[in-house]
């Protein structure tokens, strides 16, 4: 996918814990508060570049490598929770000198964003969950047993090979490891660079990346997303493994505004699904 001209600047921010990495583009803008990112699991925040740089035209943007992901720093409890994460960013955030700001989030990253925005609606002007899954009891047994795959760092590499996979076929069956007609997802495999440059944020992270995970497919939703007070936007793209969950999350939530999107396969589909975040964002600005 190509990307836009506007430059995307990359940095670190001290916490308790280590670095924060981030990615930053744009400018402020009157009205405006800076967007906030919170990226879906594994990988990091370089997924959501082509999308920052569409938004970046109107407002700042800044995307955080979740803690354990990317270039980020690792947790410090071994068995984090989602509000670890949640607290932990707003130190970031607040280390760089934010005070109000929107939020958006997908997956794994809605679930940190959505913690954020219920523990401090004053910092949190509004939220855009793009994409979040609501799983039964049984489903989340399942995936909290499978979905991640334990990784042994040895001399052979078998670690890059594993993780290769894990990373691969995750868009090709959902969940992952079940391979067959019936798990089969419609969308394919992304172009051999971005697969690529998905992979390496994972490898990265070997050690790290299924903390965030656990949190977020351990975190209680349905008792938390109720709890939501501010303008809330709910998304999910139409081809997106977690839009099955979508009307029942519209239904915890009462969101502000609910629509299928496009997804961002495709240059015309991030510039379409754009719009309906920017839409949202804008409205909020007017007196």
């Amino acid at each position: 996918m190509k990307h836009s001209a506007i430059q995307i600047v990359r940095g670190f921010v001290d916490i308790a814990e280590g670095q924060v990495h981030y990615r930053q583009t744009g400018s402020s803008q009157p009205g405006q508060p800076p967007l906030v990112m919170f990226h879906a699991s594994p990988g990091s925040a370089k997924s959501l570049e082509p999308l920052m740089q569409v938004l970046a035209s109107r407002r700042r943007v800044i995307a955080l490598d979740t803690l354990g992901n990317g270039d980020s720093c690792a947790p410090h409890p071994e068995h984090p929770d989602l509000a670890y994460f949640a607290q932990a960013h707003l130190r970031a955030i607040t280390a760089l000198g934010i005070a109000q700001f929107d939020a958006w989030g997908a997956h794994t990253g809605a679930n940190i964003a959505c913690e954020l925005a219920i523990e401090n609606p004053e910092r949190i002007r509004s939220l855009i969950i793009d994409g979040i899954g609501l799983y039964s009891p049984q489903e989340q047994a399942e995936l909290l047993q499978h979905y991640l795959p334990p990784v042994h760092i040895d001399q052979q590499g078998s670690q890059f090979h594993l993780l290769w996979h894990f990373v691969r076929d995750a868009y090709l069956f959902w969940p992952w490891y079940q391979k067959d007609s019936q798990h089969r997802r419609p969308t394919g495999l992304p172009n051999a660079s971005d697969l690529h440059d998905k992979a390496v944020e994972v490898f990265k992270a070997a050690r790290t990346f299924q903390q965030s995970y656990k949190a977020a497919l351990s975190y209680p939703k349905e008792q938390r997303l109720p709890l939501l007070k501010v303008p809330t936007l709910l998304t999910c793209a139409q081809h997106d493994m977690l839009h099955v969950y979508f009307e029942k999350v519209c239904a915890l939530v009462k969101p502000t505004k609910a629509e299928t999107t496009a997804g961002m396969g495709t240059p015309e589909a991030l510039h379409e699904t754009a719009a309906v975040f920017e839409r949202f964002l804008e409205d909020l600005a007017e007196p």
